[in-house]
């Protein structure tokens, strides 16, 4: 009895099992293929977004290269228009300078005929006063002629030293004449424009 009891126990218990397999084998199945499923669709949902993604990003690229493009290229620009604007002053400068001083070697020659009209004059007093107002009429056109074209005379008794203007070649007391003032002009210095083309021969008061 005990046997046939055990037996029939262990069948019951088997059928339950067996029963028990069949209804959680069908669940377990249904499970894998909704979790296949699934994977599928995030594969799927993702091959999709993935290109999205990657496409709005080279987009984004893109937009940030044109831009930092577009900056250098104005940067260049205004670069090319400062140096084009640079270029054209120095020109207009360099022109300026070239009118002013092309006479520069001329006057320079003119001058020595200034001193020697000077040193003629000097030489006069007493002589006949037609042959001195010939002289000095000459002179004095000369003169003008050369301030015309910028050529002016520096270099006067009372005048403070200027060393970029005058060349002191002794210094010595001077009555009436107060220190570091020129006391005596022995040759007129000359500017051209401003600009020195012979400095003045000049005696300072110590």
């Amino acid at each position: 009895m005990t046997t046939q009891s055990t037996q029939s126990e262990t069948e019951m218990k088997t059928e339950a099992e067996i029963q028990t397999e069949q209804t959680v084998q069908p669940e377990i199945a249904e499970e894998t293929v909704e979790s296949a499923e699934q994977a599928v669709e995030n594969v799927e949902n993702n091959a999709e977004a993935d290109p999205l993604a990657d496409a709005i990003a080279r987009v984004q690229d893109l937009e940030a290269y044109i831009a930092e493009a577009d900056k250098r290229e104005q940067e260049i620009a205004l670069r090319a228009r400062a140096e084009v604007e640079n270029i054209r002053r120095r020109t207009e400068q360099d022109i300026e300078k070239a009118h002013k001083f092309a006479l520069e070697k001329f006057a320079k020659e003119l001058l020595n005929v200034v001193d020697n009209l000077e040193r003629g004059l000097q030489a006069l007093d007493g002589a006949e006063e037609s042959i001195k107002s010939g002289v000095e009429l000459t002179h004095k056109g000369l003169v003008t002629t050369l301030a015309n074209f910028g050529v002016e005379a520096v270099g006067v008794v009372g005048e403070q030293f200027n060393p970029e203007l005058h060349q002191a070649i002794s210094m010595q007391p001077a009555e009436g004449i107060e220190a570091n003032h020129i006391s005596t002009v022995l040759q007129k210095g000359y500017t051209l424009h401003g600009r020195v083309i012979r400095p003045a021969m000049v005696m300072v008061a110590a």
